[in-house]
């Protein structure tokens, strides 16, 4: 599944992170937004695969977890086929609203980046039946370096 069909498809699944302390805690995902290829002028491999990057180039349904501002870790599952960087990045769960905010919450750092969400005991995304009644889009935040092209796309996904 590319990042733009599955950015508004995880709108309403279940984040959940497993940890000793707290045990399983599961937030429902409130916003996405996709990132889609070299050619994408606000994705993290638009100048192509580097060693932070090369997750992105991988198969989906890994996590890409990044150091933003040095401070923040901000969390992104890695969609569509290997080869095409890709990936939907978790703006938003219930109760928490900022990439950073989220991530901090629910325990995930950089030691998550290439968890496969697929098999991991650790994180992973689950479907408990919920449907959205409506979806709303707009144009990516924070994306200011882009062109504008990319920076106008609405690919922002969120439930209000």
């Amino acid at each position: 599944m590319s990042a733009l069909e599955l950015a508004p498809y995880l709108l309403g699944k279940l984040l959940c992170v497993s940890d000793d302390v707290r045990g399983v805690v599961k937030s429902r995902i409130t916003e996405t937004e996709a990132y889609f290829g070299e050619e994408d002028t606000a994705c993290h491999a638009h100048k192509g695969k580097t060693p932070r990057t090369e997750v992105l180039y991988e198969k989906g349904g890994i996590a890409y977890v990044y150091l933003c501002y040095g401070i923040h870790s901000l969390m992104n599952v890695i969609s569509g086929p290997e080869g095409h960087p890709e990936g939907v990045l978790i703006r938003g769960v219930e109760g928490f609203n900022g990439p950073g905010k989220l991530t901090k919450y629910l325990g995930i750092d950089r030691s998550f980046n290439k968890e496969d969400l697929i098999t991991s005991n650790r994180i992973w995304i689950e479907d408990d039946s919920f449907v959205p009644d409506v979806i709303h889009t707009s144009p990516r935040i924070g994306i200011g370096y882009a062109t504008k092209e990319y920076i106008d796309k609405p690919w922002r996904f969120f439930l209000k």
